[in-house]
């Protein structure tokens, strides 16, 4: 060792630059490092949000309690309810009037949602959607708002100005005040399939629908330290933000419905069958297989029979953030359950008799997998239950309850990719219980901190789920085929046209690429923090203190960006302005690769440096690098080893070292100069492989500080025993790299497409 920090030294001597440098004075400038600290894009931290991404000692949150009574016509698809919301203030505010959200308002008749989006004419379209973009009139869905009072029976004075209505108080709200009112509503429920949106119904052949039903009431905005009233309007993309409390929910449906949503059911017994009862009771103690509650047969009973006559179906819930059903005379109904930390909690199943055999095999199985997954990465799940119900073309998510997709054709047949897209959908939205139902960001603002959070975890908990049951992988596949999360998929929407990129740190309304941006690339931001830049014991911890720390309040980006750095002793500051505040690509490749070996005459370096100084070069003792194919290289130098070549290296190691010492020094033959360089802006460590004449291989990281003091190319030295056959940067594909054609020494020559099609059809 003592030998190679010689030859370092003296590497390092012999790089000092002989010239003078430029006396010309350059002007200043500001610091645009990319290791420069978030100061600047951080707010100050405060008595609410700590500088630790904690919560502060004078957090608070707010609470909204809701009491309903709902109804459903299934002859006209038509909604009505009746709340009560009991909003507590607990903020050091005084409040003089409330905002309500109505979401269901996006679609209006007149409402200005579809409006914002510039539109063309296309020369040729299908019959079908000339008909609905012309010729077909426009839905209308929007709450009628019936009455605003206090509870007992005064008007209220309310303004709606579309998806928000301020409810003027009474008198102020001081701090620890509860306020209670009334509101009386009703809507036209939409066909999603048809029409769009986040919920509605699926109107069958037979005459039956499935209704999905969330957004369905009058819902409260949150209040909070950040930005006051959250009162942004609700455009169709964005989602929500909402304040969490206990909703007590009484909804009526025809009785040969089947109907399960947010919270615990209250009274099962009177609407359970007495077959039902024996069956829930077989699957609280069923851990391997569903249990079927009601079967297809049943289901197709109820089919052909539309009763006249109702059952109210109760459901209550504690410290949730929202609430949805579903109800259908069509459901085949199936549970187990799943050992999540000292509790079990119910994997669930709605799907009518056109998802089978896909959701019978998979569906609860899948949200099994996601609770524990999710589970061990962030919390244990603290509900009783996870619903996962069929709907033709949603992926939507509520607390305890979400909506997806995924159908066989009419023969029951699928394909991978329809299996996969099912399993995938279900892990995302039964996933959506943690981010954001429980650790509950503002969705309408900041997208990713919902859909990308989510999207890495999914990632996850589909190879987990892999693990698990390796029967749901198809004969071809080795492990989970994972659409969003690996380094590789991002890569070209990255190295895409700029002019169609915004930084991840947007409001998703405003967004270009909305699937890649909110969900694929905050998603691989994650995934290649934790296999590449921290190592999975870092980031694991860290992340799982964030979900303990925010679990059922409100974070915001620099929560999360001040926790994983604070529990895991990590500068991010360079990677979260990279990855999320730019649109930076990731493209690091080999420049230069330079080849030496020590030598006994002096080199024109040697003799330019001891003149420069007015020194004898024979004073120097210095060891001589000669660049393989220079002038100055000769063949022989291949032969021999450093010390062999050098006398000067010889004598050192005699007078320095003791014979036992000697025997134990390694002697590297081989010197490397290797230069990367960064055509792309993005920062990010450098992964190289190193291939050895013998067949061996290394990789090293060399840590993305490496490029803070040039942000254009970085050099490493390289003293090896074995030579270097092949260079490669990245060889695993892990950093997004959008241009692998300069990551290869020798520099790989690739076929085009014509030469790949001729060798395939050769002979």
């Amino acid at each position: 060792m003592k030998l190679l920090k010689y030859l370092c030294l003296s590497i390092a001597f012999l790089s000092l630059n002989a010239m003078a440098q430029d006396q010309e004075r350059k002007p200043g400038h500001t610091n645009q490092n990319k290791f420069k600290q978030l100061y600047d894009e951080f707010s100050t931290p405060n008595m609410y949000r700590t500088g630790s991404g904690a919560p502060g000692p004078a957090y608070y949150q707010q609470q909204a309690d809701y009491k309903m009574d709902i109804e459903i016509n299934d002859e006209t698809a038509v909604l009505s309810g009746n709340e009560i919301i009991t909003y507590t203030n607990n903020s050091p505010d005084e409040l003089t009037y409330l905002w309500i959200q109505l979401d269901q308002n996006v679609r209006q008749k007149d409402s200005p949602s579809k409006d914002i989006n510039s539109s063309r004419v296309t020369p040729a379209m299908s019959a079908s959607r000339f008909a609905s973009s012309y010729m077909k009139e426009r839905f209308d869905g929007g709450f009628n708002v019936e009455k605003v009072t206090t509870v007992d029976g005064k008007a209220l004075s309310h303004m709606i100005n579309q998806t928000m209505m301020r409810v003027e108080l009474p008198k102020p709200m001081k701090t620890g005040d509860k306020f209670s009112f009334n509101i009386k509503w009703w809507y036209q429920i939409n066909n999603h399939v048809t029409d769009g949106g986040r919920s509605g119904y699926e109107l069958f052949p037979d005459g039956n629908r499935n209704y999905v039903v969330a957004q369905f009431y009058p819902r409260m905005a949150v209040y909070n330290d950040v930005e006051g009233w959250q009162n942004s309007q609700f455009w169709g993309r964005d989602e929500f933000a909402l304040p969490f409390g206990n909703f007590e929910v009484n909804i009526t449906v025809p009785s040969d419905h089947l109907l399960d949503g947010t919270g615990r059911l209250m009274n099962r017994k009177e609407v359970f069958s007495n077959t039902m009862m024996k069956r829930y009771e077989k699957a609280k103690k069923s851990y391997v297989e569903p249990v079927v509650i009601s079967t297809q047969a049943e289901a197709e009973v109820r089919e052909k029979g539309h009763s006249n006559k109702k059952n109210t179906w109760k459901l209550y819930a504690e410290n949730v953030r929202d609430f949805g059903f579903a109800t259908s005379r069509k459901y085949i109904w199936d549970m187990m359950a799943v050992k999540i930390g000292s509790k079990d909690v119910m994997a669930v199943s709605l799907y009518s008799k056109e998802g089978n055999p896909l959701w019978e095999q998979w569906s609860t199985k899948a949200v099994a997998s996601t609770l524990k997954s999710y589970s061990r990465m962030t919390f244990d799940y603290p509900y009783h239950k996870a619903i996962s119900i069929h709907a033709k073309r949603q992926g939507m998510e509520y607390p305890m309850i979400c909506w997806n997709y995924g159908r066989p054709d009419e023969n029951g047949k699928y394909d991978d990719r329809t299996k996969y897209g099912m399993m995938s959908v279900i892990i995302h939205e039964v996933g959506h219980n943690f981010f954001p139902m429980i650790i509950n960001s503002d969705e309408r603002q900041w997208t990713w901190m919902d859909e990308g959070l989510n999207t890495f975890m999914q990632y996850v908990a589909e190879q987990d789920f892999g693990e698990w049951y390796p029967a749901a992988l198809s004969p071809d596949d080795a492990k989970y085929p994972s659409r969003r999360g690996p380094a590789k998929n991002i890569v070209r929407y990255m190295g895409g046209n700029q002019d169609r990129i915004a930084p991840i740190m947007t409001k998703g309304l405003n967004t270009y690429q909305f699937g890649n941006n909110a969900y694929g690339k905050p998603a691989t931001a994650l995934n290649v923090l934790r296999e590449t830049v921290m190592g999975r014991e870092l980031f694991d911890y860290a992340f799982k203190e964030y979900a303990h720390r925010w679990m059922f309040k409100h974070p915001t980006p620099e929560d999360f960006f001040r926790t994983m750095e604070d529990a895991s002793a990590f500068d991010l500051d360079w990677y979260w302005r990279g990855w999320f505040y730019s649109t930076d690509w990731v493209d690091v490749g080999l420049k230069d690769v330079k080849k030496y070996y020590v030598s006994s005459e002096p080199n024109q370096y040697a003799k330019n440096y001891a003149e420069s100084r007015n020194l004898k070069l024979e004073d120097l003792n210095l060891v001589y690098l000669v660049e393989e194919g220079s002038d100055a290289f000769d063949e022989k130098l291949r032969q021999g080893t450093s010390a062999d070549n050098s006398p000067t290296l010889k004598e050192y190691l005699m007078d320095n070292f003791t014979a036992e010492e000697r025997k134990t020094i390694t002697q590297p033959k081989y010197f490397y100069n290797i230069t990367f360089e960064k055509p792309g802006g993005l920062v990010m460590p450098i992964i190289v492989e190193y291939t050895y004449a013998d067949g061996t291989s290394k990789t090293e990281t060399y840590p993305a500080q490496i490029w803070r003091f040039n942000d254009n190319e970085v050099s490493k030295a390289i003293a090896s025993e074995k030579e270097i056959v092949s260079i490669k940067v990245d060889p695993n594909l892990e950093t997004a790299d959008i241009d692998t054609s300069n990551n290869s020494w020798p520099k790989e020559v690739k076929e085009n497409d014509f030469d790949k099609f001729k060798n395939k059809v050769k002979g």
